[in-house]
């Protein structure tokens, strides 16, 4: 049998289908997907219009940690509203491929973005002195570059294995957006090997990232110890702010690919936590204790109120 498909659209069975469930699913979806992209369009536009903060490392990732929040988002919630919206809620086969190279393509580099916001925390308080001099505009750009590319590499991986399947049989995919195990679960050959690749690209590549995070902030608050209270207590603020971006992105993404190639019922609720609520949270996690940004965004959105007053 050759490796080719008959079908040529998938039905996603969404969230529910009970009428009055779509309804609110609407109506809560789109609230967050304006929130999420309010937010995320804030940061952007104050780092970018804020050179202190747009010279910083940190806040140069954080720039793109927020656009590649901004897509995930808009690849995923829109689709999940008209899925609500209509009757039928399908996905052409090419359509489907192109959700899942952008959602994995989104999600992996922000993936590395995370990792190498890290890693300048771990410049910026153990090796201080030497923070200019490492962390340059050359490297930061070509880091991003990193993440861009691997983004890319990871999810091409993952597609490239996908379209070659067969699809002969059911249509039907119980969820609300093309993921990896419910169209291995469609199917029409064996797929555990491909199973073990999930495992290896996505969770393996998670589970391994996550630890190497955490050790990296383990050593991080032990360099702390021989900080001063004032300088400490900035850096946790700082550091904290990204730990818990990197327990709730990570965990999340472990528990969905770090796993056999089966699917559960409770794997839409932990999809919808790590591309949709995350991607919200996100923008208010880095500034509710961020006085350097919420001071950058008082500036810059005052600064047009000033010139008409004037």
């Amino acid at each position: 049998m050759e490796n080719q498909s008959f079908v040529t659209e998938f039905i996603l069975l969404g969230l529910s289908q009970t009428p009055d469930v779509e309804k609110i699913v609407v109506f809560v979806f789109l609230l967050l997907y304006l929130v999420t992209l309010l937010g995320n369009l804030v940061i952007i536009l104050t780092i970018a219009n804020t050179p202190s903060l747009l010279g910083s490392p940190m806040y140069f990732f954080l720039c793109f940690l927020s656009f590649f929040d901004a897509c995930i988002s808009s690849v995923v919630i829109p689709k999940v509203i008209a899925g609500s919206i209509y009757v039928k809620n399908t996905i052409s086969f090419e359509g489907c491929m192109i959700q899942l190279f952008a959602v994995h393509f989104f999600g992996g580099s922000e993936m590395l973005v995370l990792t190498f916001m890290a890693f300048d925390r771990y410049i910026a308080i153990c090796k201080p002195l030497h923070y200019v001099t490492i962390m340059n505009r050359k490297l930061c750009i070509l880091l991003v570059s990193v993440a861009w590319g691997g983004g890319f590499l990871h999810s091409l991986i993952q597609v490239l294995f996908m379209v070659q399947l067969p699809f002969c049989g059911p249509n039907v995919i119980d969820h609300f957006i093309c993921d990896l195990y419910p169209l291995l679960k469609l199917a029409c050959i064996d797929t555990h090997k491909l199973g073990l690749m999930v495992i290896t690209n996505s969770g393996l590549i998670c589970s391994i990232s996550f630890v190497l995070l955490l050790m990296s902030y383990g050593v991080i608050l032990n360099s702390l110890r021989k900080y001063n209270a004032e300088s400490r207590h900035k850096a946790l603020s700082t550091c904290g702010s990204h730990i818990t971006v990197v327990i709730l992105f990570f965990v999340p993404c472990i528990f969905e690919y770090a796993r056999p190639p089966t699917t559960f019922s409770f794997d839409k609720t932990v999809e919808i936590f790590y591309t949709i609520l995350i991607p919200m949270l996100n923008p208010f996690i880095y500034t509710f204790r961020n006085t350097e940004v919420k001071s950058a965004m008082r500036k810059l959105w005052t600064r047009p109120t000033l010139s008409v007053v004037k």
